[in-house]
């Protein structure tokens, strides 16, 4: 099976939030970090937690559950071009995805597997 990846290259099931809807241990995670950060104001449940979200089911998921339904790289890729991923763009890679990439190694990890992609097209 192949490995679901977000619209900027990310893999899906090593996101916590993508996993938090299923997986108690992930959604503790989720909910403690959210508790911390001030997104969530009570300490709901685990099982609550996992029933409301928030969570995010991909790029092609619904948009009301997504973790960032404003990404900027889902609004272009997913939204506007109507791609699966950045890959699939004729102006791969752009200026913005590259600087992107500069931010978080996980993110300069995600480019690369896209150039692979690309490079397999």
């Amino acid at each position: 099976m192949e490995e679901e990846i977000g619209a900027c290259g990310l893999l899906c099931h090593d996101c916590s939030i993508y996993m938090a809807h299923t997986d108690k241990n992930q959604a503790k995670k989720v909910r403690d970090w959210f508790l911390k950060e001030g997104f969530l104001t009570e300490n709901k449940s685990i099982d609550e937690f996992m029933a409301d979200g928030p969570y995010c089911l991909g790029c092609h998921g619904d948009k009301e559950t997504h973790w960032s339904p404003d990404c900027w790289i889902l609004r272009c890729c997913v939204d506007g071009k109507g791609l699966n991923n950045c890959s699939e763009c004729s102006e791969f890679p752009c200026k913005g995805l590259e600087e992107w990439s500069t931010k978080d190694e996980s993110y300069d990890k995600a480019l690369k597997r896209m150039k692979g992609i690309k490079a397999n097209l």
